[in-house]
């Protein structure tokens, strides 16, 4: 079969896929949040490889991933001693700070631009990897530009099978991605820091440890990766709505829906030929099971897939209703 190969997370198979890296082939591998497609962070052919298998923009950053601060230190300038305290008290973890780039690391690295987005994935499979190689390795998500990001090393299957591009790429199956959703972006080159991109850490989090932290527009492009107006979309088209515009689509539009709701008192609302996907209540496992259940719903080739906004203000849903309102853009043309 042409496409990536999945071998099961092992010193054996970890080993296999550092020496491909050596070589600057592609290697995609879990991190708590996401699997990423990964190539050396200073190895240019890599990085273009990266950009033309996903069919992403260059101009769209990767996320360098490191071990330590000492790591991290020798790619960026600029570290202060408040990414010091951030790091210490969330690396390894799902916190990407946006730092200067060092004149060794190339442009392409960072879409381009001057500043370098890096963190430490605390996944064990990633850090042995980074062991294993020996070198940053940077790694967006194991996606298409702009689809639904992979927890499991099916997914990257899915997305890849067929294509010669990928044929025998190494996929480290490290089981599903814990998080489920993409790391905090955490721009460090501004007064007060700006969080670019919401993740599983909010600003009330990481706020005592350096002060005030701002948010930016969801609807702008940054130096960080995923902050396009349409981005985690499943193929099918998709709509955030509330649950009184769920069951007018029901009963009164003539089309096949999957429904992704999360309160429990809603679920009898859908019935054949609707299909219905039950979310947790809680953001935790929300994030968890988002990606695979929007997958889940493409796969059930219906008309449309519909997902309850429940209009939820507590911080810890910023992420989710941020991956959401992109799921539920219009795709690019």
């Amino acid at each position: 079969m042409i496409g990536p190969r999945i071998l099961k997370a092992n010193e054996d198979s970890i080993r296999e896929a550092a020496a491909d890296l050596k070589r600057g082939s592609m290697v995609v591998f879990p991190t708590e949040t996401v699997y990423g497609l990964g190539g050396g962070t200073l190895d240019e052919s890599s990085l273009e490889s990266i950009y033309r298998l996903k069919g992403r923009d260059r101009d769209n950053p990767l996320i360098a991933h490191v071990l330590d601060i000492e790591d991290a230190k020798n790619i960026t300038t600029g570290w202060d001693d408040r990414c010091t305290l951030l790091a210490e008290a969330w690396w390894p973890g799902p916190l990407t700070l946006v730092l200067g780039r060092a004149p060794s690391v190339p442009e392409l690295a960072s879409g381009g631009r001057p500043t370098l987005a890096i963190r430490s994935p605390q996944h064990p499979v990633a850090r042995a990897l980074l062991k294993a190689y020996g070198e940053p390795i940077s790694a967006p998500s194991a996606n298409r530009s702009g689809d639904v990001s992979p927890t499991c090393a099916q997914h990257v299957i899915d997305d890849y099978s067929g294509d010669a591009a990928a044929d025998g790429m190494i996929v480290l199956d490290g089981d599903r991605c814990h998080v489920g959703i993409e790391s905090t972006v955490l721009d460090m080159t501004v007064d007060p820091p700006r969080i670019l991109r919401p993740g599983a850490l909010t600003a009330e989090v990481l706020q005592p440890l350096i002060g005030l932290i701002e948010h930016m527009d969801i609807h702008q492009t940054s130096a960080s990766p995923g902050t396009m107006e349409s981005h985690y979309s499943p193929q099918t088209n998709c709509l955030l709505v509330g649950i009184e515009e769920i069951r007018h689509h029901l009963v009164n539009i003539n089309q096949r829906c999957v429904v992704l709701i999360s309160n429990p008192d809603h679920h009898d609302l859908v019935q054949p030929p609707h299909k219905l996907l039950k979310m947790p209540t809680d953001p935790d496992g929300y994030a968890h099971q988002l990606y695979d259940a929007l997958r889940r719903a493409d796969s059930e080739q219906a008309d449309l897939i519909l997902i309850e906004s429940n209009g939820e203000e507590d911080p810890n849903w910023i992420a989710i209703r941020d991956r959401l309102m992109r799921a539920a853009s219009d795709r690019p043309i």
